[in-house]
């Protein structure tokens, strides 16, 4: 299949953000086409997702504006550069913001997922040859976390991209590129969440809503969703909570409440939020002698979290997740497939479905809290 775009220079849509703490602008900006190893996407649908708050707010630095933000997106092949073997147009795909190139070190280990391949080079906002593929009035745009799913077109390396399943609707699987595969693979592959243990799990937003369903997956026999919002309880429980507690409702801190309620502590925490203090509270409402906290949200690059030494001594640890620690490109259209057989949730958290050109108001809706996740279509 060859689309009349092939090798030119598209103008399209695309949501820029140019600034720190700026919010998104509706542009026309141009989108070259792909080189050696690159791939040009049509975005049909992404999800807007925390991390492109942190962004927004400078998390990372001022030096990645502008930028065009987005990577839990899906869309279709709209052309291939050259030696691109794993993909094609009129495929259907998910951009992946965690590589999986098959050669460096890290993707040939069992133990990590995290692929160093131009890994600087993606975190500047640049392609593997230290370029963008947008621009706007002339203006350089930089790429973000390797997808920039926010644009109608965006380029991609291949070693980001996945081929998926056709009969996916791509306006619902495109939260399998974050939100989904980062919850319930923090639950699955980094806590490894034990049968009949007890799990505790910060912040009920989409992430943490599919960590609570991998540690239903897992076999946990309780799981404790501590979040500030009340209108999580009931979403919750559909995604296989038993308990909440919400942290204003009490006197006491809540590490306190829930090592109360557990006779001593939980064997599993998941903090979701990225947020340090939670962090500090996940780790203390561990129980000595086995329990485990795993740092699932993503906090401020410069934050450091304070632990006390003792509670590493009296058996308790903390590990971290990227991705859900998936094989992106190998297990992405795994999680796919299970989803199309129905053991994946991923529909029941889409609250909002908009436009591109309302982007601000799903930003919005997430701020508030008003939404679980929030989908913006082309």
């Amino acid at each position: 299949m060859e689309f009349p775009t092939t090798g030119q220079v598209i103008e399209c849509r695309a949501a820029v953000v140019w600034g720190v703490g700026e919010p998104f602008k509706m542009e026309t900006i141009k989108v070259e086409p792909p080189k050696a190893g690159e791939v040009r996407v049509k975005i049909i649908a992404s999800g807007v997702c925390h991390s492109d708050l942190f962004f927004m707010r400078g998390g990372a630095g001022p030096l990645v504006f502008p930028c065009v933000l987005g990577h839990e997106g899906a869309g279709i092949v709209e052309s291939v550069g050259s030696g691109v073997s794993t993909v094609a147009p009129g495929d259907h795909v998910i951009p992946l913001y965690t590589p999986q190139c098959y050669e460096c070190d890290n993707c040939k280990s069992e133990f990590t997922n995290i692929c160093t391949k131009d890994e600087m080079l993606q975190m500047g906002g640049f392609m593997s040859d230290g370029t963008t593929r947008f621009t706007c009035n002339e203006q350089v745009i930089k790429h973000n976390m390797g997808c920039s799913t926010f644009s109608e077109y965006t380029v991609v390396n291949e070693t980001n991209i996945c081929k998926i399943d056709p009969a996916a609707a791509l306006d619902k699987v495109c939260l399998i590129g974050c939100a989904i595969a980062t919850g319930y693979g923090a639950a699955l592959n980094t806590a490894k969440v034990r049968p009949g243990s007890t799990v505790a799990i910060w912040g009920l937003g989409g992430v943490g809503l599919a960590a609570t369903m991998g540690a239903k997956k897992a076999g946990a026999a309780r799981i404790i969703g501590v979040d500030v919002n009340p209108a999580k309880v009931e979403i919750g429980k559909m995604f296989g909570m038993t308990d909440f507690v919400n942290p204003k409702d009490h006197e006491e801190p809540v590490e306190q409440v829930l090592m109360k309620m557990t006779n001593g502590g939980v064997d599993h925490a998941l903090e979701c939020c990225g947020i340090p203090s939670c962090m500090k509270s996940a780790f203390a409402a561990c129980k000595r002698g086995g329990g485990t906290l795993t740092l699932v949200g993503l906090a401020p690059l410069g934050e450091d979290v304070p632990f006390n030494a003792y509670q590493f001594i009296a058996g308790k640890s903390i590990n971290g997740t990227y991705f859900g620690g998936w094989k992106s490109r190998d297990q992405v259209p795994k999680l796919v497939e299970d989803y199309l057989s129905k053991q994946l949730m991923v529909d029941e958290l889409i609250t909002h479905t908009l436009p591109i050109e309302s982007i601000n108001e799903a930003v919005d809706l997430m701020k508030k809290g008003e939404c679980v996740r929030s989908i913006v279509k082309f």
